[in-house]
């Protein structure tokens, strides 16, 4: 721990980067990032052993009265003989196939993917010189980071890391509250440890991380900096605590001055106003912004309602839906990282098959439209409203063929219809060619009007002083619709 800890000083103290927001805002996004847009998130570990409630398994089973607890006394026996830890064994991932999800998520037009290193419960999943608790030495026995990067970069896709281990402060502190198998004394590098007392839900700052624990934090996470060079890292909520922020300083600094000795660009994402803002690259959990933003953001949702790891009751949200999001958040300067969550063995349940093979359908006809495009002058038209902030995708937003989002790029502007409207007509109100006077918002020249994937369709179109009218005949979908706009 110390000797890494001088080296994390060494590596700040001759780097450009140094632990403090006026150097961390030297920061730019890259423009490898901007162009992506679409990204996989996975949530895979001991949880999607018991695949019950969430992912939050190993905290709910250990507090009275919930329904995981309640669960676990009836499936696997009092926690006291039957722990979390012992779902460890049980963990095998005998189908795991790294070079099988590549191949799915490249068929679902992702360009990036970011898998979960270490979740709340403390259980890594990489080959680490900090812990024997981890996937290579337990469990599978597998340094799954390892291979998934190996995998991934085969297939051209660009590979980050996720760490959600500051929670782990706490996460496991119920169970000393009654007979368990969490007790004390325990002490760092245990699997339970710190089990500290879980903030007040009016308080998330209610308890203080101590200084053991942060630098605990701090080397894991330059750990998987050090071992895999992911190409961005996320972080989850609670990183933002007042007490974590010097050590959040020092992991930033470490990661770009590292990013600057093997000559590529990296992302952080965080939430919550953890980082200053534009020293990394702000991200909204099951949410999104209503208007566009004049900086780049991230979504990260889940293909299911309910959970971001595999459950048998997962609620699963239609592509349609997610197709609809993702051309929303890309109108407004963003990209979206969706979540898929394995199963125990390491196949990937055909529901979320299912929902990423039609989204890579849709992508493989309209990604022009996605890939590398800018925002316009506006992001949309439409009566629908989009509520705006996190956990606000809980249900779907139904549109209207009158709900429209724009993208640019090079000679064409991109207008995506929402709802395809049955009649096979659709008014651009914001294409009107009205009296220059008015300021309209756009003057440009229209020389084309096509559609994406209907190469077939008869198209004609005109404009008025209220719209740009498109009549068509031979287009039909359940998805969104692309018209792509030839401008002069």
């Amino acid at each position: 721990m110390e000797k890494y800890l001088k080296t994390i000083d060494e590596v700040i103290d001759k780097g450009i980067y140094k632990d403090n927001w006026d150097s961390l805002s030297q920061y730019r996004v890259p423009q490898w990032y901007k162009v992506l847009k679409f990204g996989i998130f996975i949530h895979w570990g001991i949880y999607s052993v018991p695949a019950f409630g969430n992912e939050w398994y190993s905290r709910n089973m250990y507090i009275q009265g919930t329904p995981e607890y309640e669960h676990h006394i009836k499936t696997y026996g009092l926690h006291k003989d039957f722990g979390y830890k012992d779902f460890i064994p049980m963990f095998r991932a005998e189908k795991f196939d790294p070079k099988e999800w590549a191949e799915l998520f490249k068929a679902a037009g992702a360009k990036y993917v970011i898998p979960v290193a270490e979740h709340h419960d403390g259980f890594q999943m990489y080959a680490s010189n900090i812990s024997r608790w981890n996937a290579y030495e337990m469990g599978p026995k597998r340094n799954v980071l390892g291979e998934l990067k190996a995998s991934f970069e085969e297939k051209g896709l660009v590979m980050g890391a996720s760490s959600h281990r500051i929670e782990h402060w706490f996460f496991m502190g119920h169970g000393k509250e009654f007979e368990s198998d969490i007790k004390e004394p325990l002490k760092r590098g245990d699997f339970y440890w710190p089990a500290q007392e879980e903030p007040d839900h009016h308080d998330l700052y209610s308890t203080n991380p101590s200084e053991e624990f942060l630098q605990d934090w701090l080397v894991r996470s330059c750990e998987i900096v050090d071992l895999y060079q992911p190409s961005i890292i996320y972080f989850d909520w609670w990183i933002e605590h007042s007490a974590a922020k010097p050590y959040l300083k020092k992991f930033a600094a470490y990661y770009y001055n590292r990013a600057e000795e093997w000559g590529k660009e990296v992302v952080i994402n965080y939430k919550h106003d953890a980082f200053q803002f534009g020293c990394a690259v702000v991200d909204v959990e099951r949410g999104q912004f209503a208007e566009a933003k004049p900086y780049y953001w991230q979504t990260d949702t889940a293909v299911a309602r309910n959970s971001w790891c595999y459950t048998v009751n997962n609620d699963y949200k239609s592509a349609n839906e997610i197709i609809c999001q993702l051309v929303d958040i890309v109108s407004k300067n963003g990209t979206l990282l969706l979540n898929v969550g394995p199963k125990s063995d390491g196949t990937i349940p055909k529901e979320d098959k299912e929902i990423l093979l039609s989204i890579g359908k849709w992508m493989e006809i309209n990604g022009e439209a996605i890939y590398g495009s800018k925002v316009w002058r506006q992001s949309g038209e439409g009566p629908t409203m989009i509520t705006e902030g996190q956990f606000s995708d809980g249900k779907e937003t139904v549109f209207t063929s009158r709900d429209i989002r724009f993208t640019v790029k090079g000679s064409y502007l991109y207008a995506t219809v929402l709802k395809w409207p049955e009649s096979g007509k659709v008014y651009i109100s914001s294409l009107g060619d009205k009296d220059a006077s008015k300021l309209p918002l756009f003057h440009g020249i229209i020389k084309d009007v096509s559609v994406l994937g209907f190469d077939d369709a008869q198209i004609d179109w005109r404009r008025t002083s209220d719209a740009l009218e498109i009549m068509t005949k031979g287009v039909t979908s359940e998805y969104p619709v692309v018209f792509k706009i030839k401008i002069d």
